[in-house]
């Protein structure tokens, strides 16, 4: 599996063919084989939980900054070991977040520190972090 280092890589990528997602987790070989739980309720979930990085029809900013907010919305995840990674799959249902899952599951690509970090510090630059929507 190849890494992207930036923003503008993964643009490109998201453009080149199927609708992709992102999971953090320890990787496809750690996800092999079983679906995700949700946390919760402890029930077993029918695939693999990630997130779209297509945006939305109605998003009039540059894709770029679509991007950098879904990176951006599990960041937490990583001080528990997971790492950011692009799939592919087939989806099957939805999670407790409305999160597809997934099964059928190609991976397509790490994402790097550094695409993380200009994702993080374009986030935090170009939107409104934390505002509320009341």
């Amino acid at each position: 599996m190849f890494t992207l280092l930036s923003l503008g890589e993964l643009a490109e990528v998201c453009h080149m063919g199927p609708e992709l997602y992102l999971r953090y987790s320890h990787g496809p070989e750690a996800d092999a084989g079983h679906a995700s739980t949700d946390h919760e309720s402890g029930l077993l979930m029918p695939g693999l939980s990630a997130n779209p990085l297509a945006a939305p029809k109605w998003w009039t900013l540059p894709v770029e900054d679509w991007l950098a907010r879904r990176v951006c919305q599990y960041l937490r995840e990583t001080h528990e070991g997971a790492r950011p990674w692009v799939l592919h799959g087939r989806v099957v249902d939805f999670g407790p977040d409305n999160e597809p899952l997934l099964v059928e599951v190609n991976p397509v690509a790490w994402l790097d520190g550094r695409l993380v970090a200009e994702a993080h510090a374009r986030y935090t630059e170009r939107m409104n972090v934390g505002k509320s929507t009341h």
